[in-house]
């Protein structure tokens, strides 16, 4: 295998799309650094394993030795992405730009090398443009170009309006990639309109066209939405130890391997390897743990990843209980409180109709003990352990 058939193997990693593979090629062949950009919008200052996807990718890209500029959209950031959006989103204050992107700094390092990494601004150049500039840069793209976007469509469609600055995001994005000189612009499943942007700007101003290479969107923990602190179903990179490790455990057997080659630095022959051990009876926990203790050790540390196992085990593999529990103190109406409605006045699950189908699970235990009757009553004036799947506690005190 030649130098560029290992890259392109590397590159083609978990990624959605390629456009187009025979332009990077082209660009690989060159036998320069490629300019690698990626940008980020400032919307939340916390990520989640989600967010790290596009990082990871361009982590590979900075291991071939290619530069990275990590763009942060300060200026994008006071516009607010439209994409997927069905309502105008409400700008960020200059102040909230950059107490995000500040945030987003410290986290992103944990992946990235610091010294081999460019973070830009694009307020840099935008920042500079007067309304003339950006008349002229309105003018290279069409309204009904603009409209061909899914969620302007539906938007239109629908009746929902549109604000007029938000067709200037797109143009901008694209137009970052023109400042830039970038080669190739990584960017979610989500982004594909506004990255091909880049394109058409870039050869308008005479450029090659950068190579635009789409990575998908990760699922949550509940194998089915996509990660998201709305949902819940997130681990988020700050997570303490133990609970970024108890997470990665409670992601199902299949999901596991969705996360190992998408968030893993793993060789992916490697991770063939663990297959085929799990097909010759080798207990799929055992190769999840491996999961977590890489992830955990990439936040946090090494030390604190081997930690996270052992307490993990200690918890729920020999039936110990966390040192610390979350104490509650829940009312019972008329002296006593079904078992379900309590779960959920406890936030140990979202509804009732959760509480009742993880009883019928087994899932579901107090004091050590598990629930078979999801009509048991409880009593006021009693106080208990109540218990979750493998890692949702509570101490409650019925009054």
């Amino acid at each position: 295998m030649t130098a560029i058939e290992e890259s392109l193997s590397i590159i083609r990693r978990g990624a959605e799309e390629i456009l187009i593979e025979d332009e990077l090629v082209k660009k690989l062949k060159k036998g320069r650094p490629l300019r690698i950009k990626a940008g980020f919008d400032p919307t939340a200052p916390d990520l989640h394993l989600g967010h790290t996807v596009l990082i990871n990718k361009l982590r590979q890209f900075q291991d071939l030795g290619h530069e990275i500029l990590f763009l942060i959209g300060d200026f994008t950031g006071m516009i607010g992405d439209p994409t997927g959006k069905s309502a105008t989103r409400p700008p960020l204050t200059r102040e909230e730009v950059k107490e995000n992107a500040e945030s987003y700094c410290d986290q992103v390092f944990k992946i990235l090398e610091p010294g081999k990494t460019k973070v830009v601004f694009n307020s840099e150049w935008m920042g500079k443009f007067d309304a003339s500039e950006l008349i002229q840069l309105a003018a290279c793209h069409t309204v009904a170009r603009m409209l061909e976007r899914d969620d302007f469509s539906k938007r239109y469609k629908n009746g929902q309006p549109i604000a007029i600055h938000e067709f200037l995001y797109p143009l901008i994005q694209g137009y970052d990639s023109v400042a830039l000189k970038a080669d190739v612009e990584l960017g979610g499943t989500d982004q594909k309109f506004n990255l091909l942007m880049g394109r058409h700007l870039q050869e308008i101003n005479n450029q090659e066209p950068q190579v635009v290479l789409t990575m998908p969107i990760l699922e949550g923990l509940d194998g089915v939405q996509k990660m998201s602190k709305s949902l819940g179903n997130y681990i988020g990179i700050t997570d303490p130890a133990d609970e970024m490790f108890g997470k990665i455990m409670s992601v199902s057997d299949d999901l596991m391997w969705r996360y190992f080659e998408l968030l893993s630095f793993r060789p992916m022959a490697e991770i063939e390897g663990f297959r085929l051990d799990i097909e010759n009876g080798k207990n799929p926990r055992d190769i999840k743990f491996l999961l977590g203790e890489e992830l955990v050790a990439r936040f946090h540390s090494a030390a604190e990843a081997r930690n996270a196992r052992d307490q993990f085990v200690a918890r729920f593999q020999k039936g110990a209980m966390p040192d610390e529990i979350e104490e509650k103190s829940i009312s019972a109406p008329d002296g006593e409180i079904g078992i379900a409605n309590l779960l959920k006045e406890a936030g140990l699950t979202p509804s009732t109709s959760e509480a009742i189908r993880m009883i019928k699970q087994g899932a579901v235990k107090i004091d050590g003990e598990r629930v078979e009757d999801a009509r048991l009553a409880l009593s006021a004036g009693t106080t208990n352990i109540y218990q979750v799947g493998k890692r949702r506690f509570a101490k409650v005190t019925l009054f």
